[in-house]
């Protein structure tokens, strides 16, 4: 089986910076990458802050805290993952630009070094297809905040080897999550569910059934679900959710699945979520 040692990720932002602090507390050399500086010292900083935290709550003692931060290197360019065995690309989840990065990357790296999509939704071999090594492109679906869930869900291609596959099974559990097998579908199994629910809610507030805290207190207190689905589309960010709506509803061609228009417009007007500071709650920035 193809051995991991070392991982590189593509893209400091919320889920990159997540499984490149995993990775590292696992005991991997991982090397963090994005083209913007900025994003790049965002991503740190936040990596070093869930360490402060994990390391608060005793969760990781302040060696273990140390070591994990000594295993993390930053680089503004994929050329610095020529010696990765594993890279997860976690760019935006359009299909232009995860084509663009895995274009580049299989360029950059050796012809063993396994390419891994952190897509919501996207077909993998669709996205498998952009490279030379088809085999050696696989789906690693982590959940957000990836540093506290405990599901990746792992998609194999049409292509996909089953060496591939083990290694980064083995991988995944190495880093502490629970690997789960599902098939290339649009939205695979999480969001196939996970998006309809939240559009369904998004109608329920664009219909005036009920107020945002109305509809996911009726999912919290009668569902039994840790949070809301309305709360929890904000802290996905609205502009994900739109996107994966969107690869829904083209790849299946069902109306179920088209994006409420009150979502889309909230996107349009930069209203994100969390991330922005103003979704369907109010957090109190911009």
């Amino acid at each position: 089986m193809h051995e991991i040692r070392s991982i590189g990720v593509v893209g400091a932002g919320t889920m990159g910076h997540g499984i490149a602090q995993v990775a590292a507390q696992s005991g991997y050399e991982v090397v963090l990458v994005d083209s913007v500086p900025r994003a790049l010292e965002r991503g740190v900083a936040q990596i070093e802050k869930s360490l402060e935290k994990l390391a608060g709550k005793g969760k990781l003692t302040a060696q273990q805290r140390e070591n994990s931060l000594a295993r993390l290197r930053t680089a503004g360019s994929i050329a610095a993952l020529a010696g990765a065995d594993l890279v997860v690309e976690a760019v935006v989840e359009k299909l232009e630009v995860k084509r663009a990065v895995l274009a580049e990357l299989d360029r950059a790296c050796p012809p063993d070094t396994i390419l891994a999509t952190n897509t919501s939704s996207i077909s993998i071999t669709q996205l498998a297809a952009i490279t030379g090594r088809p085999e050696k492109v696989i789906g690693m679906h982590f959940m957000n905040p990836v540093p506290l869930m405990q599901l990746v869900e792992v998609i194999r291609g049409l292509a996909t080897s089953q060496e591939t596959y083990d290694a980064v099974e083995a991988a995944s559990r190495a880093m502490g999550k629970t690997p789960v097998e599902v098939h290339d579908a649009p939205g695979f199994v999480s969001n196939r569910v996970l998006m309809p629910m939240i559009n369904e809610a998004v109608f329920c507030l664009y219909e005036g059934v009920g107020k945002a805290e109305a509809i996911d207190e009726v999912m919290k207190l009668g569902m039994n679900h840790p949070m809301g689905p309305l709360a929890l589309a904000d802290l996905i960010g609205l502009d994900v959710c739109l996107d994966i709506l969107r690869v829904l509803h083209e790849g299946f061609g069902d109306p179920k699945y088209r994006p409420c228009p009150l979502l889309v417009k909230m996107v349009d007007a930069g209203r994100l979520g969390r991330k922005s500071g103003r979704g369907f709650y109010d957090y109190g920035r911009g």
